[in-house]
């Protein structure tokens, strides 16, 4: 065990353990509090007695203070309202059910009087099915999002209990894909990701979480068949199905695992609806959040998830709910800017940059591979048991089609020498 990683376990043992505790660990069974508080088929947007009460009582005994006495008719709750709706976040109409986790904000009354600084507002966040089913992604989750948040890489981290936690609520909105490309807002990005990419975090250092992902995934998804399929669905199930993407994905680890990429601790989802924007345009501070799939990746794959975000628009408001807008791919010198931003941040010397800038192109393009195998089968997983309304099976097959164009172009680049 390294030094490092001894020195954050003993710091952070009583969060791990209050975690631990909270979780019902030992029980690899997990139920989310948010099940049970909040009646099913209930739009989320709903304040049900129910949530306003499990909100206040979760306030009461982790923020104390003013929080402490709150009576129910001066306790203050509405549901977050998201600036765009994306399947990958939790958005403003979204049933129980779904993979989404579930935010509100809980707010002192404009005249209460704070006692001993705890804060006025906080965003409570009940955990969707996605993390409700795992034990261990919850506890990486909050002890990562503890460690971000202790850095000032994230929101600070208030308290948590079984089936979600408390947060720092941050006014603020989420960025737009059109402006992934502004190169003033493409800068600090890069800067966000180059500050992800030097952490030394107390998890498997190994890169196999991606890996893992897909295959639970797939898994997930290996029930789908076309005998029950709607008509629709069962054209895109056809043409997915002939991929045959369970035996693509072993081909795809061994090249990935060929391009030698740095590993290093990646964000895994810097999308625009996980990048929060406050601030004036000339001091615009950009907050990388929703940290579930964070963990220790090739570097590559992190950068060319972001370049492949570009082109995927989920404001879009007609079925399938998203809009594919291939030529908004970053240009070579976009791609070049980036990675200069990247790469300074990162602290190289700037003498090289422009070379290494050059070298790392390859290695982007061929790492972003996974990440359209990561989010095809994530669809087509989410097709299953998701009940948000958006186009998972056409997403899927959407990511699936750019995975093997891009695979197509790769086999015409010669690889730069390894070394």
């Amino acid at each position: 065990m390294s030094i490092m990683l001894k020195q954050y376990l003993t710091k952070y043992a009583g969060l791990i353990s209050q975690i631990f505790s909270v979780m019902g660990y030992r029980s690899r069974s997990m139920h989310s509090l948010s099940h049970s508080t909040i009646r099913p088929g209930a739009k989320m947007s709903e304040v049900t007695p129910e949530i306003r009460a499990s909100a206040l009582k979760y306030c009461q005994q982790l923020l104390h203070g003013a929080w402490k006495e709150l009576k129910q008719d001066r306790f203050q709750i509405k549901q977050v309202r998201e600036n765009y709706l994306s399947p990958k976040r939790t958005t403003g109409e979204y049933y129980l059910g779904g993979l989404s986790n579930y935010l509100y904000v809980c707010s002192l009354p404009e005249d209460g009087h704070v006692q001993n600084g705890e804060p006025r507002q906080i965003l409570l966040r009940y955990y969707g099915e996605i993390l409700t089913g795992n034990a261990d992604a919850v506890v990486l989750d909050s002890v990562v999002f503890a460690l971000l948040s202790e850095k000032k890489l994230g929101p600070k981290l208030y308290g948590v209990f079984h089936g979600g936690r408390l947060e720092e609520y941050i006014p603020s909105r989420s960025l737009t894909t059109a402006e992934l490309r502004v190169p003033y807002i493409s800068k600090r990005i890069a800067q966000v990701m180059a500050k992800f990419h030097v952490l030394d975090m107390p998890v498997n250092k190994e890169p196999v979480a991606m890996f893992e992902m897909i295959a639970k995934w797939l898994q997930e998804a290996s029930s789908l068949t076309l005998e029950n399929a709607k008509p629709y669905d069962k054209v895109l199930l056809e043409k997915i199905f002939s991929f045959k993407i369970e035996a693509e994905f072993e081909t795809l680890k061994d090249f990935v695992i060929g391009v030698n990429s740095p590993v290093v601790f990646c964000h895994n989802d810097l999308q625009e609806g996980n990048i929060l924007c406050f601030g004036d345009t000339d001091d615009m501070e950009l907050m990388a959040i929703d940290f579930e799939y964070c963990n220790y990746n090739y570097r590559g794959c992190d950068i060319a998830n972001h370049f492949n975000e570009w082109v995927y628009d989920y404001t879009y408001d007609k079925f399938p709910f998203y809009k594919e807008s291939r030529e908004n791919y970053p240009s070579r010198e976009e791609q070049i800017f980036f990675l200069k931003a990247y790469l300074s941040a990162s602290g190289e010397n700037e003498d090289e940059i422009e070379q290494k800038a050059e070298s790392m192109l390859y290695e982007c393009s061929a790492c972003g591979l996974i990440s359209h195998f990561l989010w095809g089968t994530w669809s087509l997983a989410c097709s299953k048991i998701s009940h948000i309304e958006f186009g998972y099976l056409d997403y899927a097959l959407v990511r699936f089609e750019a995975y093997f164009r891009q695979k197509a172009e790769l086999a015409q680049i010669k690889p730069p020498k390894k070394g």
